[in-house]
């Protein structure tokens, strides 16, 4: 399934008294990286919503393995785990300049109908997207 990658650089109010990322933020990153993937099919959040489907985060697991600090570059790999139902799974894997990994993570995100608020498929036009992703 298709990869994206996106570079971030962290920013002074990202990191706690230790000079290291606040736990915290890594869901933003992880956002920032689903957010890019889907941008980059054609696939906006904002027209998604318009349509009247939203994509709220179900579970999120994060394993963090070493610190990034502030002012690194860190780069944030998003993989589709697989075909989307009514649901969607991405895994992350985060690494610093150095290409070490500092964190890999995993979210699953629903399809949820905003009129009736209740899930559902995913809609025919994402999946044409990431179907012809081959």
């Amino acid at each position: 399934m298709k990869i994206d990658e996106i570079q971030i650089r962290v920013r002074y109010g990202e990191t706690d008294q230790m000079g290291v990322v606040y736990h915290g933020n890594y869901p933003l990153y992880l956002e920032m990286g689903r957010i890019e993937w889907l941008r980059k099919l054609g696939i906006s959040y904002k027209k998604m919503e318009e349509n009247g489907i939203m994509l709220p985060v179900v579970s999120l697991n994060i394993n963090y393995k070493k610190s990034a600090g502030y002012d690194d570059v860190i780069n944030v790999k998003t993989q589709l785990k697989n075909t989307p139902t009514a649901k969607i799974e991405f895994d992350y894997e985060i690494t610093n300049e150095k290409g070490e990994i500092l964190t890999t993570a995993t979210t699953t995100l629903v399809f949820i109908d905003m009129e009736t608020n209740r899930p559902t498929r995913v809609p025919k036009y994402i999946l044409d997207a990431i179907e012809s992703l081959g």
